[in-house]
């Protein structure tokens, strides 16, 4: 690379993802494969439009790219093409929900979702999002108790708002989604089930957690959370609804795919079908549930009492750090969380009550349960027992020599 300013950050960056523990739920490391994919000639062609019917010339290998990766996609998930359709354009899980709630319901209609402070995600109907101001928006929460949702309270709150379009997914909640009582939910109103699988569409693929497709109308995911792709994403629906949601992506949504991110995911579905791959998302689950066994073992709080999943969330108010400081400080010892709000948290979001952990990217790695206990520690040891953190970190730093991050 000419460019040496550039070439030096891409260098620092790749140390410091060497040197530190990634704890964050919604990341991961991409193979070499994928990486090779990304960065590939078909980043310069635009092909507006969908196989067969571009709106410029020169892109039958497109065509086959494209086409090649939709079959994939179905594949992976076992999904039949008569009765599924596919779309891998829409550029992130963000504007891939966007474009599906266009298809589905007009601006001013209404929705029902998973409130942001009760695990939901910014897109679905969070007053922080642009989606807020062009639907109404009905919230379910967690239960107060057990945080755990209650489907009888969604049941009833459905049946109270009427919702046009009903969205199960979450970005921060620990528990396995019954989809089927969703979509006994959506059915008691006459509504729409989109669920926004973004972040459990990995263990989904490694048959590690319930699928939501027996269930749904249409399903969301991004494809660089656990399925351990590019950044990006796709949106999946029953056929008859095929149309109106390529229709939404493109022309009314947005212009050309991003083909060298077709490719990239194309590499991805590829991998995600291997063997290994299965043993790699129930080893996931297997990490979080030892990394937050760990943590409880301290007399940490865990929302939930424990997680189904990849991530879980700690209550740390009550040790008297709070989650921006514990998130700095974490950093500084080379341990990558995020802060995180807390179900009917009583402090504001830049400074919550909670920190959300997550083990793709450490399991990834080749970290397993033994690597979770002294991970545990460490994080023990910087929150609770308040040694320096840049002693911790050089502790951390040998413990990731020991697991190379690949690609």
């Amino acid at each position: 690379m000419k460019d040496k300013k550039i070439k030096k950050i891409i260098k620092k960056e790749e140390e410091r993802q060497q040197d530190t523990i990634d704890l964050i739920a919604s990341e991961n490391y991409v193979s070499r494969d994928v990486r090779e994919a990304s960065a590939s000639v078909f980043t310069n062609k635009y092909s507006e439009g969908y196989p067969g019917k571009r709106y410029y010339a020169g892109n039958s290998i497109v065509d086959e790219l494209e086409t090649l990766v939709q079959e994939r996609a179905l594949k992976l998930f076992g999904l039949r093409s008569h009765a599924w359709g596919a779309n891998a354009q829409a550029l992130s899980g963000a504007p891939a929900n966007i474009w599906a709630y266009f298809a589905l319901v007009p601006p001013g209609g209404k929705l029902m979702g998973q409130a942001l402070d009760q695990g939901g995600h910014l897109t679905h109907g969070s007053p922080a999002s642009h989606t807020s101001t062009l639907w109404r928006w009905a919230h379910y929460g967690v239960d107060a108790h057990t945080y755990r949702l209650d489907y009888d309270a969604i049941m009833r709150l459905a049946k109270k708002e009427n919702p046009k379009v009903i969205v199960a997914g979450t970005s921060a909640y620990s528990r396995r989604i019954d989809f089927k009582r969703f979509r006994a939910i959506a059915d008691a109103v006459g509504a729409y089930l989109l669920v926004d699988m973004s972040h459990i569409a990995g263990l989904v693929a490694g048959g590690a957690h319930p699928s939501p497709f027996p269930y749904a109308d249409v399903v969301t995911t991004t494809t660089h959370k656990t399925l351990r792709g590019p950044r990006g994403a796709l949106l999946f629906f029953k056929k008859e609804l095929e149309k109106q949601i390529n229709a939404s992506v493109f022309p009314k949504g947005q212009g050309g795919p991003h083909q060298h991110q077709t490719a990239a995911i194309g590499v991805a579905l590829y991998e995600a079908m291997q063997p290994s791959f299965r043993r790699y998302a129930k080893e996931i689950i297997k990490n979080a549930d030892a990394l937050s066994r760990a943590l409880k073992n301290f007399g940490y709080t865990i929302i939930t009492g424990g997680t189904d999943t990849h991530l879980f969330l700690i209550d740390i108010s009550q040790t008297g750090v709070y989650g921006k400081e514990a998130q700095t400080l974490l950093e500084r010892a080379g341990i990558i969380v995020n802060m995180n709000s807390i179900p009917f948290d009583s402090q504001k979001p830049f400074n919550p009550s909670g920190v959300r952990i997550g083990t793709p990217a450490v399991t990834t790695r080749g970290m397993k349960a033994k690597e979770m206990k002294i991970i545990a520690g460490f994080i023990h040891d910087v929150l609770q027992k308040k040694k320096k953190p840049d002693g911790v970190r050089k502790e951390v730093k040998k413990l990731c020599a020991k697991f190379p991050v690949s690609g």
